[in-house]
């Protein structure tokens, strides 16, 4: 997605964040969250030399919780004022994965359909074992007060995604405190299926 946004013309800042596998060791939560927040920081701080006025964090998957866990954690740092806006793509939020939750139907009605529940509870295990509610870890579990003030989002999902109904609730809970939130669900497409196949 970096790529594409960047052949817009749009200026760009990929954020290499430390996670519980890859070339930079294990760092579960909350170091990927913390870079991110590092990464708007520096963005913020040089916006001049940018060329840039604005600053809209954005994800797909568990990019989209990072995004929203950015909003949520500049809050609390007295740095929201950072952030003109959230884009978030079938973001990640809920760790409600293979736990028999009925209140996101998706979970079920789309278990399979390119991703499948157990998995998504395994990746949010490694992610944070702990934390399994902490709002700035699954933005999902967000009370009124942490999303009063935060900025614009713009959230889609996908409509054969598992984790379709919980960009839905989410953004049902930015409309019920007042924060401007635009939601698309994308017919007929699994998880991240724009970014594969457009």
């Amino acid at each position: 997605m970096e790529t594409k946004l960047a052949f817009t013309g749009l200026v760009v800042a990929g954020v290499e964040f430390r996670n519980t596998a890859g070339v930079l060791g294990n760092h579960p939560f909350p170091a990927r969250l913390n870079d991110c927040v590092s990464a708007l920081k520096w963005v913020y701080e040089n916006k001049k030399g940018l060329g840039i006025s604005k600053i809209i964090v954005s994800g797909e998957s568990g990019g989209g919780n990072l995004s929203i866990a950015t909003a949520l954690k500049a809050k609390q740092d007295g740095i929201l004022n950072f952030i003109d806006g959230v884009y978030a793509q079938c973001p990640y939020i809920s760790n409600l994965y293979g736990k028999g939750n009925t209140e996101l139907k998706s979970l079920t009605e789309n278990d399979t359909y390119f991703l499948r529940g157990d998995d998504l509870g395994l990746l949010a295990s490694l992610y944070d074992g702990i934390n399994s509610t902490n709002p700035i870890a699954w933005p999902y579990h967000a009370d009124n007060a942490m999303l009063e003030g935060i900025p614009p989002h713009v959230i889609t999902v996908n409509e054969l995604d598992p984790l379709r109904d919980e960009g839905l609730a989410y953004s049902e809970k930015l409309k019920k405190v007042g924060i401007s939130v635009s939601t698309k669900i994308i017919k007929g497409t699994v998880h991240e299926a724009e970014n594969f196949f457009l």
